[in-house]
């Protein structure tokens, strides 16, 4: 049983970095840790989601998922992000709740955490690197550890083969085109992995 508390925190429109994060759920509580589902606050105006069926639909199917804290970042050991792509960088409802961290950053508490993170797009060059990336840049001002799947396992090929973190596409019909399930799992199992190499070496 590990010892591993895991953050699982996205931004998600129509659902499917909400999906990712559920996968990642699983692959989480399969390796033992205990996890958290979190989603970061809608900033759009209501009438932004109310023109956009599918969006609509899903603000209401996930009202129930807690909102992300300042608390939940400190709680965790362990961290994963998961995020549309816009323009090739994270969407502002992600940078926002990443632009109020300022203050764990300044006493430490971000420190040697194990990060890792997830995108989307609709179309194979879509942004999808670059955005995990991008989510990266703050993470290594946290001092945190970058955990990537790399090529450590055979089902990231199968996904796609992004080192950087799982990524997808999604097709016309809002659905996922490749079969990431078993990639998102092995990273989280990952992740949870070095987060307990990390609190083991700290101990």
């Amino acid at each position: 049983m590990s010892n591993v508390n895991l953050a699982i925190i996205y931004y998600s429109s129509t659902g499917t970095n909400y999906q990712l994060s559920k996968w990642a759920e699983e692959g989480g509580k399969e390796a033992g840790a205990e996890v958290k589902v979190l989603k970061v606050p809608e900033l759009a105006p209501q009438a932004a989601i109310d023109s956009n069926p599918g969006w609509k639909a899903h603000v209401e199917a996930t009202k129930d998922v807690p909102v992300v804290s300042l608390d939940d970042l400190e709680w965790a050991d362990a961290i994963i992000f998961s995020v549309p792509t816009r323009f090739g960088n994270m969407p502002g409802q992600m940078k926002q709740f990443l632009d109020t961290t300022g203050g764990l950053w300044f006493n430490g508490k971000l420190a040697n955490k194990a990060v890792s993170a997830m995108s989307s797009a609709q179309n194979p060059h879509g942004g999808q690197e670059a955005t995990i990336l991008a989510l990266y840049n703050t993470m290594y001002h946290w001092g945190s550890i970058i955990v990537p799947p790399g090529y450590t396992d055979p089902v990231t090929f199968a996904a796609g083969g992004n080192p950087y973190g799982t990524s997808v596409t999604v097709g016309q019909d809002g659905k996922i085109v490749e079969d990431v399930e078993a990639a998102v799992k092995h990273q989280a199992k990952r992740t949870v992995t070095f987060a307990e190499y990390i609190k083991k070496g700290n101990q």
